[in-house]
């Protein structure tokens, strides 16, 4: 560092963004991290197609138990791929280890298990073009691509918004994302599957349920790439303090979860959409341009 260019321990901390070698370096727990939301992610799709081919070698049987098995489990490697997403970030924070390429790698990542997993096991399980409703059969490889398409601009504009060459050293105290986050849609969208294929267990209206999906997508994808503000959770970390009511309440979510988690994840994902929204409609005038934070 160039001692005649005075900077605070936080920054000093930080890479240079101006700086190739800096800006480009590997720091391993970060990047294991995200290797890991890849791995999770490229698990997934292997496991959409493998409960293709079940149905197909099943003579085209729709949802039969090995297909189901297959599909529930690309459902979790897609969680899984969520919970290594929010690691990798917490651990370059807590580290000091931000990189320019951990942020791409991370893009990158992330369109694999939030954006071609989910369009591939929507596509495959309700829009399947050999079975469900006749509509679908014409238009299900649409909805999927649009799906797929503004997951894809929602992780560009968000590598834009927050480069540090456009910021510089400021610092932003506005941690909400613009846009409806691509983790937080892919898990809508999977565990909205997780409902339907637990339903089809007790139920034969599996296909008049799965008629949620395809305008669940396209409103999914819509948010991605509004401007609608949602929470990131960001300033939560092992230094966060709490009331007693809310730590109660968490834990007793983290039990319902538990026992009923076909139903609870679903409804924890519905309720993250509609509070962005909510909170949207009740500050309609807000006038701060959406583009200087994430």
């Amino acid at each position: 560092m160039n001692p005649r260019r005075p900077v605070s321990d936080d920054l000093a901390s930080r890479e240079d963004p101006y700086n190739v070698t800096q800006a480009s370096r590997i720091y391993f727990l970060p990047n294991l991290m995200t290797a890991g939301n890849l791995f999770c992610g490229f698990v997934a799709v292997i496991h959409c197609i493998q409960a293709r081919l079940a149905e197909t070698v099943a003579s085209g049987e729709y949802l039969n138990k090995s297909s189901s098995d297959h599909y529930t489990q690309a459902v979790w490697f897609i969680f899984g791929a969520a919970a290594f997403d929010t690691l990798d970030g917490r651990v370059a924070r807590m580290g000091g280890r931000e990189s320019l390429f951990g942020a791409e790698f991370d893009s990158l990542a992330d369109i694999i298990s939030f954006g071609i997993a989910p369009a591939l096991m929507v596509f495959f399980l309700i829009l399947s073009p050999t079975q469900g409703y006749e509509i679908f059969r014409s238009i299900g490889w649409f909805i999927g691509f649009i799906y797929l398409l503004c997951a894809a601009v929602r992780l560009a504009r968000f590598n834009v918004i927050t480069n540090p060459l456009l910021h510089g050293n400021k610092k932003d105290s506005n941690r909400d994302f613009v846009g409806l986050p691509v983790p937080a849609a892919a898990a809508t969208v999977a565990s909205l599957v997780l409902f339907l294929i637990h339903l089809s267990a007790t139920s034969k209206e599996l296909r008049f349920w799965a008629l949620a999906l395809p305008p669940l997508m396209l409103l999914i994808a819509v948010l991605m790439v509004s401007t609608v503000r949602y929470p990131s959770g960001k300033g939560v970390d092992l230094q966060t303090r709490t009331r007693l009511q809310p730590f109660i309440l968490f834990l007793a979510f983290i039990g319902l979860v538990v026992l009923f988690k076909e139903i609870a994840f679903l409804g924890a994902c519905l309720g993250y959409i509609f509070f962005g929204l909510i909170r949207q409609w009740r500050r309609p005038s807000r006038t701060r341009s959406p583009f200087h934070t994430v």
